[in-house]
C-alpha cells in the first residue's frame, strides 16, 4: 500500500474550478477542454448529485468567451507557420485540438499565405537547399525531402527547396 492519498471525487464546483485554472494558465480549445475534463474524470471519479456533464460546461465556456475556437486555430497555426510547419501538418494539428471547418476558415487561409514563408523557415532550420554547406548526396535529397514531407508541406515545394543549390536566393513563384 503506497503512502499516496487518492485525490477526493470530482463534483460541479471542483470539475468547474479545475477546468477554469486550465483555461486560465492554457490556450485551449473546446475539444481539448474535453479531453482534459474526461481525463480528469476518469482519474478520480465522480462525487456529485448529478450526472458529470463535461459538455455543458465547455459549452458554458464558450458562450461566455473564456474559450474561443477561431482564435485558437489563427493563433496556434501561426505558431506551427513561424516553426516551418506546412498546411498538412497544421490541419493535423487543429484536427487533434477538435477544431471544426468552420472555425478553420481564417487559420486555413493564413497558413496558405504563409507557405512559402514556412518552407523558408523550415529550409534554414534544416540546413537544406539554399542554407546547405554544400550540395546534398542523393541520400541526403531523398532525407531532406522526407522531412519537408513529414512537416506538412507539399512535394512540389520540398523538391524545389532541396534542390536549390546552396546559396541560391530562391523567389516564390505567383500562381
Amino acid at each position: 500500500m503506497s503512502g499516496k492519498r487518492l485525490p477526493p471525487p470530482l463534483d460541479e464546483a471542483m470539475m468547474r474550478d479545475m477546468a477554469l485554472r486550465h483555461v486560465a494558465r492554457f490556450a485551449t480549445s473546446r475539444g481539448k477542454l474535453l479531453t482534459y475534463l474526461r481525463r480528469k474524470l476518469r482519474e478520480r471519479g465522480w462525487g456529485g448529485e448529478q450526472p458529470a456533464d463535461p459538455e455543458a460546461l465547455a459549452d458554458r465556456f464558450v458562450d461566455l468567451g473564456y474559450i474561443d475556437d477561431a482564435g485558437y486555430a489563427v493563433m496556434k497555426s501561426a505558431a506551427l507557420a513561424n516553426r516551418g510547419y506546412g498546411a498538412r501538418r497544421i490541419d493535423q494539428d487543429l484536427r487533434a485540438a477538435g477544431i471544426g471547418e468552420e472555425d478553420r476558415v481564417q487559420a486555413d487561409a493564413q497558413t496558405a499565405s504563409a507557405a512559402w514563408a514556412a518552407a523558408d523557415r523550415f529550409a534554414r532550420r534544416k540546413r537544406v537547399g539554399p542554407y546547405a554547406a554544400g550540395p546534398l548526396d542523393p541520400k541526403q535529397r531523398e532525407k531532406a525531402i522526407a522531412a519537408f514531407l513529414r512537416a506538412g508541406h507539399d512535394y512540389a515545394l520540398a523538391r524545389r527547396w532541396v534542390n536549390a543549390a546552396p546559396g541560391e536566393a530562391l523567389a516564390e513563384e505567383e500562381e
